[in-house]
């Protein structure tokens, strides 16, 4: 494709979200296309005193990048699916998911004999959904808030602040930080926050027609869109972001059907609510998202969801 200007690729400044930037720009350099990346501010870059629940989870990490896709400043924003708000303003569009990552939720240390049945044991989390399961597997441990970059986190962790990280593999190994990995946490327990190890690429409905195209013949990876779009309509109906302690993970059967497993689990973690429903068909894996978050929803979610929000109220 002939396209006479540099595509802007919009992007956090922290070096994940560079490294994110920097891996499109050369998929889409391979491609012949040119590239300019853009590092814009976002209000969860900027406000770390506080937990995302306390902040506002939504749009967190995305809302200034969304503007600048309305603007005409970007043509592409980047971000960790993960922190993708469940519904998209009607003017803008998930144009992409790349390949994901590993999914696993990992234990990090600087440690190399940490043991996580160590009774006087330090998590640091900045992930409600996290902090909840940790209370639930992991009693005995105390959880502490670690926002900032991955960098930010492991100064704190080597200044003892805590004596292990929790965190999402795709990041540590993509940080090239796996020697610090002590313990790769069981996705089928620790289930994962919906889209957690993808790239997701937005853009502005508006975006030239054949350029879109392109960008999603060059970035998207079917599998895995197929798998976020279930996991992405299950956050939609139960009408969450990071702020609240659901999980979602879609996979592929080796049958070729596609199965999720979602649910979620209360701020102490002792009630804990999961369904797994499989379709056939690629077609149905949105109804399918749906369906099972109102499974959950009529099995005592909304009561869950609804004391989370009592808390909430009441803590500010």
């Amino acid at each position: 494709m002939d396209f006479n200007r540099p595509i802007r690729i919009g992007t956090r400044g922290s070096r994940l979200a560079l490294w994110q930037a920097h891996h499109v720009a050369a998929c889409l350099e391979l491609a012949q296309l040119t590239t300019e990346i853009v590092i814009i501010t976002t209000t969860g870059d900027v406000v770390l005193d506080r937990s995302l629940d306390k902040i506002g989870a939504k749009g967190v990490f995305t809302e200034e990048l969304e503007e600048s896709l309305r603007s005409g400043a970007i043509d592409i924003a980047v971000h960790s699916a993960k922190d993708v708000q469940s519904t998209i303003p009607a003017d803008l569009e998930l144009l992409a998911f790349m390949e994901r990552e590993k999914v696993n939720d990992v234990i990090v240390s600087f440690d190399p004999a940490l043991s996580l049945d160590r009774p006087d044991l330090i998590l640091g989390t900045s992930s409600t959904r996290r902090k909840a399961m940790l209370r639930r597997f992991y009693p005995h441990a105390t959880t502490a808030e670690a926002r900032g970059n991955l960098q930010t986190r492991l100064r704190k962790l080597e200044e003892g602040q805590y004596h292990a990280l929790v965190l999402a593999y795709a990041g540590v190994h993509r940080m090239e930080y796996d020697q610090l990995i002590r313990h790769i946490l069981p996705e089928t327990q620790f289930v994962p926050a919906t889209g957690q190890g993808s790239v997701a690429i937005e853009c502005a409905r508006s975006l030239e027609p054949a350029l879109k195209v392109e960008l999603q013949r060059v970035l998207n990876h079917e599998a895995t869109q197929t798998c976020l779009l279930a996991e992405r309509a299950f956050l939609r109906t139960m009408e969450g972001g990071c702020s609240i302690p659901s999980f979602a993970l879609a996979t592929f059967t080796s049958e070729g059907h596609i199965q999720l497993h979602g649910g979620l689990i209360s701020l102490d973690g002792q009630q804990y609510l999961e369904e797994t429903l499989t379709v056939a068909d690629k077609q149905e894996v949105e109804a399918m998202g749906t369906e099972l978050a109102e499974r959950i929803l009529e099995r005592g979610g909304r009561q869950i969801l609804a004391d989370i929000r009592s808390q909430r109220d009441a803590g500010e």
